[in-house]
């Protein structure tokens, strides 16, 4: 049965009396960082020289080098880029983690299949958050919360369950609610989400549907419109009352189309897809597939990368968008 927690079940001063070590700034570590300190807990940042380094110094955080952030902490947040994790876990944190302390992480990728092995005599929790950092900071200045799930690996203190959920409290997530889960669950689950559907599936759906669209002689701006701009119409009538509401909402057409077109797009044999796609994930082959481009430079992901950034939809939707002037882009963020 499914475990929810919100505010009243967690004790934010279990998170308030430790020192906290946030491993890394970027979307995810900041968000954490600010959101801690907000709440009364002693933070610092452990962070290589660069963009990230700079921005917690400019947000007032003590910065350290990854080792002497680790070093002593009761709490050791790794947040940094997945492909990345193993090597700072295994150079700087390992070396210097106190007997006792606990090991917090965003994603349960390391642990799930195999890159961190953690010593038996720390905690091994994980916090995440089911949104992006600048979503999860954005919502907790805003007073609200994102949801988040949480797990144990390892509880090794007899605490770890609760500093988890004080850690979920003090970030916001107890606001909107928590759902107790597992590393594997969790990692599986995301990685398949992410793929089948909110990034891989999506994506190239809108691709496929803008290529059929300009092929047979529409304009592509009004292509643009029609399969990407109002994607996030129909996404937040889900977000708001699942996909009864989206269904409710749309006219009569739509929704007739919905029902009879969907299952020609989304056949068995795309359901079968998806079956070996959470085969693959479960089995490790993605993941090994990932690390091993990763630690050799990245050259499939970037050339990837590359392949998809050059689509049309990218040059349509560009030109677009600079007329619109509700947007609200991300500094961060250079539009294709």
């Amino acid at each position: 049965m499914t475990e929810l927690f919100y505010d009243q079940d967690a004790d934010l001063a279990l998170i308030q009396g430790k020192q906290v070590a946030v491993i890394g700034y970027g979307s995810q570590g900041h968000a954490h960082a600010l959101n801690l300190r907000d709440s009364g807990v002693s933070v610092r940042i452990g962070a290589r020289p660069g963009a990230s380094f700079d921005k917690a110094v400019a947000a007032g955080f003590e910065v350290l080098p990854v080792r002497e952030a680790a070093n002593g902490a009761d709490v050791v947040v790794l947040l940094a880029p997945d492909q990345h994790q193993r090597h700072i876990w295994a150079n700087d944190i390992a070396p210097v983690i106190k007997p006792g302390a606990a090991l917090v992480f965003g994603h349960g990728f390391n642990i799930r299949f195999g890159y961190i092995t953690p010593p038996e005599n720390i905690d091994v929790i994980m916090v995440a958050p089911k949104a992006p950092g600048h979503t999860v900071r954005r919502e907790y200045v805003a007073g609200r919360g994102i949801p988040d799930i949480i797990a144990v690996e390892q509880d090794y203190s007899g605490q770890a369950w609760s500093l988890a959920l004080a850690y979920a409290k003090a970030i916001g997530g107890t606001r909107a609610g928590v759902i107790k889960t597992t590393f594997t669950e969790e990692a599986e689950t995301d990685l398949f989400g992410e793929q089948a559907v909110l990034c891989g599936g999506v994506s190239h759906l809108v691709q496929a549907g803008f290529e059929v669209l300009t092929e047979a002689g529409y304009q592509p701006e009004i292509a643009y419109f029609e399969v990407l701009h109002e994607l996030k119409l129909i996404v937040d009538l889900m977000w708001e009352g699942g996909i009864a509401k989206q269904r409710w909402s749309v006219s009569d057409t739509a929704e007739y189309g919905d029902y009879v077109a969907g299952p020609r797009i989304v056949t068995p044999e795309v359901k079968n897809a998806m079956k070996e796609l959470l085969t693959e994930i479960k089995d490790g082959t993605f993941a090994s597939r990932f690390i091993a481009d990763q630690d050799g430079g990245g050259a499939e992901f970037t050339a990837l990368r590359a392949a998809e950034a050059a689509h049309p939809i990218e040059t349509t939707g560009k030109a677009l968008r600079s007329h619109f002037s509700w947007q609200q882009p991300d500094a961060d963020f250079k539009d294709a």
